[in-house]
């Protein structure tokens, strides 16, 4: 395996990190991502990142922040 060189890595982390490269493009970005500081750091955030937005879209709002939410829709609907 050769290591792929920070651009690449850079370039295909979000896909790298959602599972979505083939198995010698992960290799060659893991083995990267293990000798390259700045971009392991760039890969530690953006993992994070992803995972504080995950759970954050699996929380359901306050049951009268979803009614004001509805409310305001039927109420543009009524307008057009």
């Amino acid at each position: 395996m050769s290591d792929c060189g920070c651009e690449k890595a850079r370039r295909d982390l979000e896909e790298y990190l959602r599972n979505e490269v083939c198995h010698t493009q992960h290799s060659d970005i893991r083995e990267h991502l293990e000798n390259c500081p700045s971009c392991k750091d760039e890969a530690l955030v953006a993992q994070t990142l992803t995972e504080v937005v995950a759970r954050a879209c699996k929380e359901t709002a306050p049951d009268e922040l979803r009614e004001q939410v509805f409310a305001r829709l039927r109420a543009v609907q009524a307008a057009h």
